[in-house]
């Protein structure tokens, strides 16, 4: 069956902007892992979305097991699962040395 396609609009609000980034953390329990999401943003919302973003990451309190890396930034792509995302360590060295 043919993956449903419609629009992700950005987090923040009153922003009606279409997502361009999703902003995630590696996480892990030891057995199983995935991306955490904490945004999904549009490039005027990025730099924002992703200072809050390190800020939530940085108060989280992990289980004893679990691993929990700092967001960064991926770009969203239709139809690709979270493994296939591109990260844009560029961007997010850019933000991180303002």
């Amino acid at each position: 069956m043919p993956m449903l396609s419609y629009p992700v609009r950005c987090y923040t609000r009153g922003c009606e902007a279409l997502a361009v980034y999703k902003i995630a953390a590696r996480w892990s329990d030891g057995l199983t892992q995935e991306l955490k999401t904490y945004a999904l943003t549009c490039p005027g919302c990025l730099a924002e979305s992703f200072r809050r973003s390190r800020a939530k990451q940085a108060t989280c309190r992990l289980a004893p097991g679990e691993t929990l890396e700092a967001p960064g930034i991926y770009e969203l792509a239709h139809g690709r699962r979270d493994p296939e995302l591109v990260r844009r360590t560029d961007l997010e060295h850019q933000l991180l040395t303002k």
